[in-house]
């Protein structure tokens, strides 16, 4: 498992979706640590174009067009991270990083 790897979830907490593609958004050194969850952020088909979103699509494995919103992060169970679906590139790699830093009101 590495950053910016993206999963499908099967029945995540507080969502009405059977399934949810999550990316992996922890350093990595917590995902290789003995740690048993990572912190994701959800897919969602919306896009609203808010510098927390990050665009995707069938280029990192995905049915069609999407977006990463990393307003909304999550802890999830490692063992749950089953169903590999793509990855990112470094070009969407580093837009997350931005996200990220805009998300959590980083200074660069």
């Amino acid at each position: 498992m590495r950053r910016g790897e993206l999963y499908r979830v099967a029945h995540p907490s507080n969502d009405p979706k059977r399934h949810r593609v999550f990316v992996v958004v922890s350093r990595q050194v917590l995902v290789d640590s003995r740690f048993s969850t990572v912190i994701c952020a959800p897919v969602y088909s919306s896009h609203d174009g808010l510098s927390t979103q990050v665009p995707v699509g069938p280029d990192e494995g995905l049915k069609h067009d999407s977006s990463i919103h990393c307003d909304e992060l999550v802890s999830i169970a490692k063992s749950r991270l089953t169903q590999f679906v793509g990855v990112l590139s470094s070009g969407p790699l580093q837009k997350l990083g931005e996200a990220l830093k805009a998300a959590l009101e980083l200074d660069e």
